[in-house]
């Protein structure tokens, strides 16, 4: 459960950001689009793998 503080006066405005902030960091709506459908280990490593390489690559092009 997400704790937002509010001070006294404070904009119901920037309390929903802060909000809206701290549950992206939570990471809680990425998982539950990962749980929806079920992707094999095997799988996901070799996603894991490509990813990583093609960011090597770009570090690579960037020197």
């Amino acid at each position: 459960m997400l704790i937002i503080p509010i001070k006294e006066g404070e904009n119901i405005e920037r309390a929903l950001k802060k909000y809206k902030k701290k549950f992206e960091r939570t990471g809680a709506l990425k998982e539950l689009r990962n749980r929806k459908q079920f992707t094999k280990p095997s799988v996901e490593n070799r996603q894991t793998r490509i990813k990583a390489a093609y960011k090597q690559r770009m570090q690579d092009m960037e020197l």
